[in-house]
């Protein structure tokens, strides 16, 4: 039943009404700037995981576990290389050009760009330096070798990629960086890899495909980012201040973020390397990069969320940043389940699908989603310590983690292989998230739970008896991709009707009609 706002604004005091209104505008700009990201992510996705199913079976797992080895050497390398600039570009390009202090932009812009050309060229010399005792004596894989040059070039356009998409995310332009490097630069890596890889070009095409993609993005973002530039900011001519202090000590302390994240990340498939084969190291790498994309719902939700908790954090506004934190997770976990049980029910016959010697990597699929699955069940954690100013702690989170990864990855992967890395990988991944949450309840008195989680329970068993039921008579589709797809399409149709059944909140129904609202404004 609709109430008036007139009885609305009646009745509560206008503190209350307040607050509700920030609520609903807040909720409003993160989910249509959201939706932009969401989309582009959801695309990429969707198209990469098809192309990633072709890949497999063209090049097989022992060479694309060759590609995941060589990804480690240049992502190591290439957080020096890239010494926390694009990160940085996000905040003072945002803060330069906000404030009208032209000159500064110039400054950080160009310097930014001489600092990282050189940065790149020097570790790319590195790289193919070293390529021999890495390729022969700590991977014992020779063949990565002869591909090190390729990994270097990569590694340099990573860098110039990435710090001219912080800069125009700083310029508030994150549609325009997600159409480049979602809507053209992954449709052309995937066309010229498809093209190269008929063409029997193997890996090598592969890597060619990706170079050629990723310069043509560097190349589109770097106009766009010239085009929000001020008049007199396009050209190196003249003075340019240097970098201020306070930049270069944050720039630093997002290395060492950068770094402590790697390592937690990468850890594992760097132990693979070095313990067993390329072959399961490609297995391992597939199945890992499936569970990636369970928390895309979250990570399209914290490129818009992250300033607004900066803005209400500083306003002293912690009522409304309590009641989107709460909404935003429920949301989040709630959407995400149907997709999380689909990948557990149907594991061994998604992992077949990229090849039969993939099948193997099945429980990788299983144990890595309970890892996700926690992470989207607390939310933007991470994030409310860093845009709060208690990155501090954020680190010291991050060290105890990766501590405890090291060792655990030391002891078991040497006696579990894959199956140890994938147990210590969503354990850690579960511990930090959990830690996270801890230091905000301590330090903000913010937790994302709520008695309206529970609403969440018969929606999300109705939709897990729906899937498995798909499962279990899946002879009926004819076709295993045709059973998954009936699987998830049904498994949200069920949760969604159990939502609306009832399930819904105050906040809830403010973000449904919403959205409602939008999708008929489209049509």
């Amino acid at each position: 039943m609709n109430i008036p706002d007139t009885a609305v604004e009646a009745s509560q005091p206008p503190i209350a009404s307040s607050s509700a209104a920030r609520f609903r505008s807040e909720m409003g700009h993160i989910s249509r700037h959201s939706a932009v990201f969401f989309a582009g992510t959801l695309f990429t996705a969707a198209a990469g995981y098809l192309f990633k199913i072709y890949l497999a079976r063209v090049l097989g797992a022992e060479a694309l576990g060759i590609y995941a080895l060589g990804m480690t050497v240049g992502g190591v390398l290439g957080l020096f290389a890239a010494l926390g600039l694009p990160q940085a570009a996000a905040r003072y390009v945002a803060v330069y050009s906000g404030t009208g202090r032209y000159a500064e932009l110039k400054g950080f812009m160009w310097r930014g760009i001489m600092v990282l050309g050189v940065a790149n060229l020097v570790v790319a010399a590195i790289m193919l330096w070293i390529r021999g005792w890495v390729a022969d004596r700590f991977y014992h894989t020779p063949a990565l070798s002869k591909y090190m040059g390729a990994f270097a070039l990569l590694t340099i356009l990573g860098s110039f990629t990435s710090f001219f998409g912080q800069a125009l995310a700083g310029f508030k332009d994150v549609a325009g960086r997600t159409v480049i490097t979602n809507f053209i630069g992954s449709p052309l890596n995937m066309l010229f890899g498809v093209g190269l890889l008929m063409l029997g070009m193997g890996l090598s095409g592969y890597l060619l495909a990706q170079i050629a993609s990723a310069a043509i993005t560097v190349v589109l973002l770097a106009v766009a980012t010239g085009k929000l530039m001020p008049p007199g900011c396009h050209t190196v001519t003249g003075k340019l201040p240097a970098f201020e202090p306070e930049a270069i000590r944050f720039s630093a302390s997002l290395l060492a973020v950068q770094a402590l994240e790697y390592t937690f990340a990468s850890l594992d498939k760097i132990l693979l390397g070095y313990y067993l084969d390329a072959r399961r190291v490609g297995i391992y790498a597939v199945a890992a990069s499936v569970t990636v994309f369970l928390p895309i719902l979250l990570q399209s939700v914290n490129q818009i969320f992250s300033p607004t908790i900066a803005d209400l954090h500083a306003r002293g506004e912690l009522d409304v940043l309590r009641r989107l934190y709460q909404t935003l997770t429920k949301w989040i976990l709630g959407f995400t389940l149907p997709l999380a049980i689909v990948v557990c029910v149907f594991a061994a016959p998604l992992m077949h699908i990229f090849g039969s010697e993939f099948r193997a990597g099945w429980p990788i699929l299983i144990i890595g989603t309970f890892g996700q699955l926690i992470n989207c069940a607390v939310g933007s954690a991470g994030l409310l310590l860093i845009m709060s100013g208690h990155q501090d702690r954020l680190i010291r989170v991050q060290v105890k983690v990766v501590v405890a990864n090291i060792v655990f990855n030391l002891i078991l992967i040497p006696i579990w292989g894959v199956i140890g890395a994938i147990v210590v990988s969503a354990a850690t991944n579960a511990a930090i998230n959990l830690l996270y949450l801890r230091e905000v309840k301590a330090i903000l008195g913010l937790t994302p739970y709520n008695r309206s989680y529970v609403r969440l329970c018969l929606p999300g068993l109705a939709s897990a008896a729906v899937i498995v039921l798909v499962r279990m008579e899946a002879g009926l589709f004819h076709n295993v991709v045709l059973a998954i797809v009936a699987g998830l399409l049904l498994g949200y149709l069920v949760f969604i009707a159990g939502m609306l059944l009832g399930c819904l909140d105050e906040d809830d129904r403010l973000v449904a009609g919403a959205v409602a609202a939008k999708v008929r404004g489209r049509f």
